[in-house]
């Protein structure tokens, strides 16, 4: 998504739109329960935007937000908080979220036997996301305490940063990283596993043409950029860019740009 190209039924705009909608949801996440949390931000978007612009990134920035509301006077990493955020996670969040997943009505969605969406949960929201861990990039955040955000898409974006890279750069380096790293779990979930891999490997080629930082990479994204765009967005790999919207939080509340976000992650502010 960019200013110069739109979806077929979302605009830049719309994205926008949707940022700015769930920030009074995201600002009250510490006095909220998490799933409450989570469809207000879903039902704050649906109000501005036509469509499914961030129900991925919401359900990774809500755990976050309210870890970072609640951190501990001690001053215990915000990685911590994270995971007693999601440790505490209940029945009811689970149905919050649920409600929020079926406002938002994601495509490809599909049906599964155990916990389904479109049924009532009897598990926290925890435990329903690990059922979905192996299928869903997001869901894998919740079983694993945000690994791949923490320990792949911060340092990818922290690494660009010290290179000298402007934030634009950075964080397209962070997500063609985690773009060859995985394959994006919303291509295979609406063209299947194989044109994931096809995909992950295009953005490893990327990368080894030198990405943001050489004229023959960045040929080489508007080439893959233009291979991913259809009509129905199929090929759109929303789940990494869920992943990079995480990371971006992350090096945001651990101190921000540059080296004052390499210190706080660092633990040296």
């Amino acid at each position: 998504m960019s200013p110069f190209a739109a979806f077929r039924d979302a605009t830049y705009e719309d994205f926008l739109a949707s940022a700015v909608a769930i920030g009074p949801a995201l600002a009250a996440a510490g006095d909220h329960p998490l799933g409450a949390t989570i469809r207000a931000a879903v039902e704050a978007t649906a109000r501005w935007a036509p469509s499914n612009t961030n129900l991925g990134l919401v359900l990774l920035l809500a755990p976050l937000a309210r870890a970072a509301l609640r951190l501990p006077p001690d001053g215990a990493p915000l990685r911590s908080a994270l995971a007693a955020t999601l440790a505490e996670t209940t029945v009811a969040d689970a149905r919050e979220a649920y409600a929020a997943i079926r406002r938002a009505a994601p495509g490809g969605l599909g049906r599964t036997r155990d916990q389904d969406v479109a049924g009532t949960p009897t598990v926290t929201l925890r435990e329903a996301m690990a059922l979905a861990a192996e299928r869903d990039a997001v869901a894998r955040e919740y079983a694993t305490d945000f690994q791949t955000t923490f320990d792949a898409g911060a340092p990818a974006l922290r690494r660009a940063f010290a290179a000298g890279l402007p934030w634009s750069d950075a964080v397209v380096e962070a997500y063609l990283t985690l773009l060859a790293a995985w394959p994006d779990t919303h291509i295979a979930r609406k063209l299947g596993p194989e044109e994931a891999v096809r995909v992950q490997r295009r953005a490893r080629g990327v990368i080894d043409a030198g990405g943001v930082r050489t004229p023959t990479g960045q040929a080489a994204i508007a080439a893959l950029d233009r291979e991913l765009r259809d009509e129905r967005n199929a090929r759109n790999p929303g789940a990494t860019a869920d992943l990079t919207g995480a990371a971006i939080y992350v090096v945001l509340l651990e101190g921000g740009w540059g080296e004052r976000g390499e210190r706080a992650a660092d633990g040296r502010a």
